[in-house]
């Protein structure tokens, strides 16, 4: 990872945006958790489900993971951080 060798300076609206973007993947994030610990509780109470249920909870791990390189990538971008 390059950061960048000299002071970074943000407008108030670059920081507004990424509080916003930040804001939006926690919202989301916590709503594929809530669907985590839904599916998980309907499993113990109806068992019956939990075919379903599987399948609502093995999508919720590569949503959450590409929130979150989603939000890396454009936190990098705008404070000028590279990769190899």
């Amino acid at each position: 990872m390059q950061l960048p060798s000299q002071p970074i300076t943000l407008t108030a609206e670059q920081i507004k945006e990424l509080n916003n973007k930040l804001a939006t993947m926690r919202h989301d994030i916590n709503n594929q958790l809530s669907l985590i610990n839904a599916a998980l509780e309907l499993i113990h109470y109806r068992p019956d489900t939990s075919q379903r249920m599987m399948a609502v909870l093995a999508e919720q791990p590569p949503r959450i993971a590409a929130a979150l390189v989603q939000f890396s990538g454009e936190f990098e971008q705008t404070l000028g951080i590279t990769r190899p």
